[in-house]
């Protein structure tokens, strides 16, 4: 028989899940993302699990539901979350994020078993995120054209990404050490999952950031071992990307953009100018094959129509 996650925990720590009667707050919870971070998960995924547990918490309460880690209980809430409009990807975020802090309670013995292993995520919706086309990639880095700070900055992000597929993460996360301009080479050390890759750029890319770092010289954090530096003496953050990057595209007339657009239409045009999938995974950074089918489903008619051509199957 299920029992309650407090009384799970009382029971072999005295430990109480919400001592304070906050909704969404729980020790344990700052234990696991104190954990978390000892295996340099980033900040963003550690972000992402704790809202999805605090999520949990505050349901519970709010439907006067005993805090049970059992699979009734989480489909119960993740259906709650599709009922009230959540997005398939956001009910699934929330879902996994309390499957790892049960299995982590398990690991740690604050509770007796995880009942959520092998628990199935919710179906995700195949939504296409379109690419930008070349017309627009151009707009975009015209949008950059001036010759401040922020202009030379933002040009040498946009480029970087667009060419090499980086997560604005992996971005945000450089250093000045990682860029080689006379290699055409930049060190992702915190992509996903914590593993590192190199990723190489061409002369265009390797200018804008040579412009960029001949400014950053005069920044007041020049010091600073960040990349990517703010204006008006701050840092970068991945806060501070999107609100730039998308300012850009909404000077260059670009609708619905999100920088997560560039690692799509990166993905896109490497396969259109004839670059093999094993290359752009290694780029990229993935290490299952599925996940050019998902990058790139926006484009793949376009380009089996363009392959259609080339090939002139009805040519006898």
């Amino acid at each position: 028989m299920s029992t309650t996650l407090l009384a799970q925990i009382s029971r072999r720590s005295g430990i109480c899940l919400q001592h304070d009667h906050k909704p969404g707050h729980s020790p344990l919870l700052d234990s696991w993302l104190l954990h978390l971070s000892a295996e340099r998960k980033s900040a963003q995924t550690r972000k992402t699990y704790g809202d999805g547990v605090r999520a949990f918490l505050r349901w519970c309460e709010a439907v006067d539901s005993p805090t049970v880690l059992d699979r009734p209980t989480v489909n119960a809430f993740v259906s709650s979350l599709l009922d009230g409009g959540a997005e398939a990807a956001t009910a699934r975020s929330r879902q996994l994020a309390v499957r790892r802090f049960s299995a982590w309670l398990a690991e740690e013995g604050e509770i007796d078993a995880d009942q959520l292993a092998n628990l199935k995520p919710p179906q995700l919706d195949h939504k296409v995120v379109q690419e930008l086309d070349d017309d627009q990639c151009r707009l975009l880095i015209k949008a950059c054209s001036g010759k401040d700070f922020r202009d030379r900055r933002d040009e040498a992000i946009i480029r970087l990404m667009i060419e090499t597929g980086a997560r604005a993460g992996e971005v945000v996360a450089m250093k000045v050490g990682d860029v080689d301009l006379k290699a055409g080479m930049a060190v992702v050390r915190r992509g996903k999952g914590g593993k590192s890759r190199t990723v190489p750029f061409g002369a265009q890319t390797g200018r804008a950031i040579d412009r960029y770092l001949r400014a950053r010289k005069t920044h007041r954090l020049a010091a600073l071992p960040d990349l990517w530096l703010g204006d008006r003496s701050k840092g970068f953050s991945y806060q501070a990307l999107y609100s730039a990057l998308k300012g850009r595209a909404d000077a260059a007339g670009i609708p619905d953009f999100h920088p997560h657009v560039l690692r799509h239409t990166a993905a896109g045009r490497w396969l259109a100018r004839g670059g093999s999938e094993g290359g752009l995974m290694a780029v990229a950074g993935w290490s299952r094959r599925d996940m050019i089918d998902r990058y790139t489903r926006a484009t793949s008619e376009r380009r089996a129509a363009e392959e259609s051509r080339r090939l002139n199957l009805g040519d006898f």
